[in-house]
């Protein structure tokens, strides 16, 4: 008789392949059996969990998180470190994040940089993760550190079209993705026209208009339609896999899609922001609409909400992130309130720290809207993360041998009365959350990372330790890459 460490029983089991009525078998961390309800002796275990017919998935993955950045320009600095973070996602169901090492532009090194990350974040998390490179100096040095990335377990980086301060011109950007072609690393482009807002800025200082508000003004949606655009012909010159990362815009979601039916390896990625909040979000009294202030920002209402969510259906957005990138709200050294001042009493909108919280109501905010078929909501929750970043089938999957043991347990139907949301209710170091006071039907009543319930809604609320969570090494993305094994110029 096998004697398990944990069992889950009476589940609604769904993964991004299928659902049923299944029990859960945990054995050294992994998942170890998946069987029909009733299969599995309960004296076969020292713990057992049951699910009482909720939903039982694989635990959630985020892959767009900003932890513990150095101020990269401006005042502003991350509200959540590592500690803090990972510990909100874990009681919002996220058992795995994936976060970003950002070198700046004077630091030639990405391995430098990669290194200075792993300090911040050893020994501190709550979740498992890994990180994103993010790329703003292409030189030499750079570019020739891509192989050993691969050799540390860094199968991805992030570039950037806008933002004086990370942005790269055309030329960079070739030589980033031609190197990253070779070396089978996923590129991730934040897709904006870094001059045209620019040059919308200095308009609307011309005449004086620096409310919030006006911040969704200057990144007008042609910004990052045109930055789509460019970044798809790029990447398909190169012939080389990329996901345009936070796309808020149904047109520049139409290029994606144009580009994916013509068979290229174009992959997008969209958050709860570009579903739930719109520009009016942005214009309340004073200085309130800083809460909501986020790059790109939030549209204009329900249509490209709806836009937005069928092509989370359609496939158009591989995954569904959180971009938590957070910052205190009424911090006047390093947070929101920073840039009030006497010249500019509700603060001057191109100076406002660029990012709202979101990592621990991902999960419940889109799993309560119920728009979503629910091996869907696996997929571009869990498993498309896993899967295009190197974790699959470790991660984003519950496969027997394969699987680590990261599961999130929901309520079943009936079992958790619909609430408003506090921020007094979340687990980061953040003073608000943007969705203040929607109503929440769904929340995780456990979370299991590698076989230890970590997270106990109706118990003793969080269980898991600070440095449980460990470092992943990841593979190459298992999603389709370049079309061709070899690139030559000379085709073209």
């Amino acid at each position: 008789m096998v004697v398990y460490d944990l069992l889950i029983l009476n589940g609604f089991v769904v993964t991004d392949k299928e659902t049923g009525g299944f029990d859960i078998a945990v054995k050294d961390g992994k998942v170890a059996e998946v069987v029909a309800r009733g299969s599995l002796e309960s004296n076969e275990t020292g713990k057992i969990v049951d699910a009482k017919g909720g939903m039982v998935m694989p635990g959630g993955v985020d892959a767009h998180v900003h932890l513990d950045e150095p101020a990269l320009f401006g005042k502003g600095s991350s509200a959540d470190n590592y500690e803090t973070g990972t510990r909100s996602a874990i009681c919002g169901g996220t058992t795995t994040l994936i976060t970003f090492a950002p070198q700046r532009k004077t630091e030639p090194s990405l391995l430098a940089t990669l290194e200075a990350t792993h300090v911040r974040a050893r020994g501190n998390c709550y979740s498992d993760y890994s990180f994103h490179l993010i790329c703003s100096n292409a030189g030499p040095q750079a570019i020739s550190e891509f192989p050993a990335l691969r050799s540390a377990g860094i199968s991805s980086l992030k570039i950037y079209m806008t933002y004086e301060a990370l942005q790269l011109g055309d030329m960079e950007i070739l030589d980033v993705l031609f190197e990253a072609r070779k070396n089978k690393i996923v590129t991730m482009i934040h897709a904006e026209n870094g001059a045209i807002i620019d040059w919308t800025i200095k308009k609307l200082e011309e005449k004086k208009l620096f409310d919030p508000k006006y911040h969704v003004t200057s990144h007008p949606p042609v910004a990052e339609i045109e930055a789509t655009y460019r970044a798809i012909a790029l990447s398909q010159y190169i012939d080389v896999p990329v996901l345009i990362v936070h796309v808020s815009s149904p047109a520049a979601a139409a290029h994606i899609s144009t580009a994916q039916k013509k068979g290229l390896p174009i992959y997008a990625e969209t958050c709860p922001q570009y579903l739930f909040l719109t520009r009016k979000d942005l214009d309340k009294p004073g200085f309130e609409g800083a809460k909501c202030l986020c790059s790109p920002p939030p549209r204009e209402g329900s249509q490209d909400h709806e836009a937005i969510w069928a092509g989370l259906e359609d496939g158009t957005f591989t995954v569904l992130s959180s971009d938590h990138c957070p910052f205190l709200f009424e911090d006047t050294e390093t947070g929101k309130k920073s840039v009030i001042s006497p010249e500019f009493p509700n603060g001057h909108f191109k100076y406002i720290p660029n990012g709202l919280p979101g990592v621990e109501t991902r999960l419940p905010l889109t799993l309560s809207a119920n728009r979503l078929p629910l091996q869907k909501f696996v997929e571009v929750t869990s498993t498309n993360a896993a899967k295009l970043y190197g974790l699959y089938p470790r991660k984003g999957a519950l496969i027997p041998g394969e699987s680590d043991a990261d599961i999130t347990i929901w309520y079943p139907e009936g079992g958790l009365d619909e609430f408003a949301l506090k921020n007094e209710m979340l687990h980061h170091n953040v003073d608000h959350t943007p969705y203040e006071g929607r109503t929440v039907k769904q929340w995780p009543r456990y979370t299991i990372l590698r076989g230890e319930v970590v997270w106990d809604r109706d118990g003793d609320g969080l269980l898991g330790k600070k440095g449980y969570g460990k470092f992943l090494e990841r593979d190459v993305s298992t999603l389709k890459g370049s079309l061709k094994e070899e690139w030559n110029v000379e085709d073209f």
